[in-house]
């Protein structure tokens, strides 16, 4: 039997040095189709490195709230949000704002839907912690997922914090982030196997690999990025920057 192996990362958010460890960890299993559902630039120092090797490796890639808005920063904007835009050369910002908003796919007999926070809009969050009504929600033909058949499996990211939740036939998964995980400092992706028949088996791996933080960080000090402070927390601690003290 042989069966198809797809890895699902998201919110990469310029951390390079995470991104090449779980491109590493991937390529070591053999896993050579990437999607990815979004954030790779914003928040961190390499954003632009992140944007050029997610154009070389993944498959696809759908539009996060950052790449959506990036773009859009005016030059009076909070003088991080400029640094981030500007760091972004004219192309990446570019290929960021055009990203599709919403994949489908299917694998062993699961209808398998792919974006970056809701079946809304990527600016549109659904926490770990939901109402059954959030959770329908995300199963649901939207303006912006289309009106094809609806999925039996959803997998986001946006909220940096890596759960599975199944409830009346339907699975719902986040991914967690690559580049700033916030439920623990380990990025985490997923892998999704199954086969062509609805018959094969089907699953939902979630992959943990450690990277140099301290490297990353050392980066954000030599580019002198804005918030590099609160940054570094986050990355050491998995605290938000909004709960730090």
């Amino acid at each position: 039997m042989s069966l198809e192996r797809i890895a699902l990362i998201s919110d990469i958010h310029g951390n390079l040095t995470a991104l090449e460890a779980v491109l590493d960890d991937i390529a070591a299993r053999g896993i050579r189709r990437i999607i990815n559902l979004g954030d790779t630039a914003g928040k961190g120092p390499r954003g632009d490195e992140a944007v050029i090797r997610c154009r070389e490796v993944c498959e696809v890639s759908v539009r996060g709230n950052w790449d959506d808005f990036l773009a859009g920063i005016p030059d009076d904007g909070p003088p991080e949000m400029v640094w981030w835009r500007d760091e972004l050369s004219e192309a990446s910002r570019k290929w960021l704002s055009e990203l599709p908003l919403s994949l489908d796919l299917e694998l062993s007999g699961r209808r398998i839907r792919l974006f970056h926070a809701s079946a809304e809009s990527p600016h549109v969050r659904v926490h770990f912690h939901h109402t059954p009504e959030q959770f329908a929600g995300m199963f649901e033909n939207t303006a912006m997922t289309g009106d094809g058949p609806l999925p039996d499996v959803v997998g986001y990211g946006d909220i940096h914090d890596a759960y599975i939740e199944s409830e009346d036939g339907r699975t719902l998964f986040n991914v967690g982030s690559v580049g700033n995980p916030l439920d623990e400092p380990t990025p985490s992706y997923v892998i999704l196997e199954g086969g062509a028949s609805a018959s094969d088996p089907f699953g939902v791996q979630f992959v943990r690999v450690p990277y140099d933080i301290e490297a990353e960080i050392a980066v954000a000090e030599a580019r002198d990025m804005p918030a590099r402070d609160v940054w570094a927390v986050e990355l050491r601690t998995a605290v938000f920057r909004g709960r730090q003290a």
